[in-house]
């Protein structure tokens, strides 16, 4: 099959969580394949102009089920700490992912090469979120546990309004993607890559240089972010629920827009038009890779990502 040329630019897609669960399923194994199907479908349209691609994907949903399984089974086997789920996720998502795109690109009669990288993502142990962890994780708890796991595992855990008590862990920034010379090098040979998965592996250095995992989680938009700067990707692309950014979201006045200047985006920010819970990362993250020399973000639904990609829907960020 024909791959349309392009100058070969590099446009990093960000996949959520949920496009691999979906609300409202069981979220088995077989629903979660036929769900990463559907989520690159949009993919296979910019490897079709011949992009070089790097997909990271989130794991809220997985990661809660896989806490689910570490607090059912403790009396069983030793219990994972959050570091490791999070690696363990990035190769099994990764998996998924992987062998989808590469069947995908078998039936297309596209010869591209892909690959699943570990990726470590460095953050500051003295990160504000470190010392008051914010990020709910895992299953709610009875307000009789509380102090039970406060004293026995040493979780802090607060209310999640509307929920429930539940576990609060770090959810630092990210500052740098470790493997990226890696990275750089497999997208030369154009790989398409899955990377930083979950918002990538939490690590710090060490006085002596050496590496230390952070039992943290890192927003996948924001780890995005950093990476498509480290590997000084053109485009950007975060999929999500929703076709457009939306001002006064839910609300009778709503607005979808179709394009959004950094000026703007900063200033709806500061208003609380986008949340920290829902759109607020993607908004900073778009600012955040614009600011570093990207040239265009979009914003989408992932089942409509090829009419984002051809400028039908979705929001396009742009510097000016």
């Amino acid at each position: 099959m024909h791959v349309q040329k392009s100058e070969l630019r590099t446009a990093v897609v960000a996949l959520g969580g949920n496009s691999i669960t979906r609300e409202f399923e069981e979220g088995n194994i077989t629903q979660q394949f036929a769900n990463t199907r559907q989520s690159l479908v949009g993919v296979m349209a910019l490897i079709r102009r011949g992009y070089r691609v790097v997909i990271t994907h989130g794991n809220g949903p997985q990661v809660g089920n896989a806490l689910i399984r570490v607090e059912e089974t403790r009396h069983l086997v030793p219990p994972l700490p959050l570091g490791i789920i999070v690696a363990d996720l990035q190769g099994g998502m990764g998996y998924m992912i992987q062998q989808t795109m590469m069947n995908k690109l078998h039936l297309a009669g596209i010869k591209r090469d892909v690959a699943t990288i570990l990726t470590q993502v460095v953050v500051d142990r003295n990160d504000p979120s470190v010392l008051d962890p914010t990020k709910f994780v895992g299953p709610i708890l009875k307000k009789e546990d509380v102090a039970r796991v406060t004293n026995e595992r040493g979780w802090i855990v607060k209310e999640d309004p509307g929920r429930g008590y539940r576990r609060v862990v770090p959810s630092p920034e990210p500052l740098a993607i470790v493997e990226k010379n890696t990275i750089l090098r497999l997208l030369e040979a154009q790989t398409i890559l899955i990377v930083a998965g979950g918002g990538g592996i939490p690590v710090c250095k060490e006085a002596d240089g050496c590496w230390e995992g952070v039992d943290a989680v890192i927003d996948k938009d924001l780890a995005s972010a950093i990476l498509a700067r480290d590997v000084r990707a053109d485009e950007l692309y975060m999929l999500t629920g929703v076709d457009k950014v939306t001002l006064n979201f839910r609300k009778p006045d709503a607005v979808e827009l179709d394009t959004l200047t950094v000026a703007e985006a900063k200033e709806h920010l500061e208003n609380g038009q986008f949340p920290a819970g829902s759109m607020g990362p993607k908004i900073q993250a778009a600012i955040n890779f614009l600011e570093s020399g990207g040239s265009l973000v979009v914003i989408s639904s992932i089942d409509n990502m090829q009419d984002a990609i051809a400028g039908k829907t979705g929001t396009r960020v742009s510097l000016n």
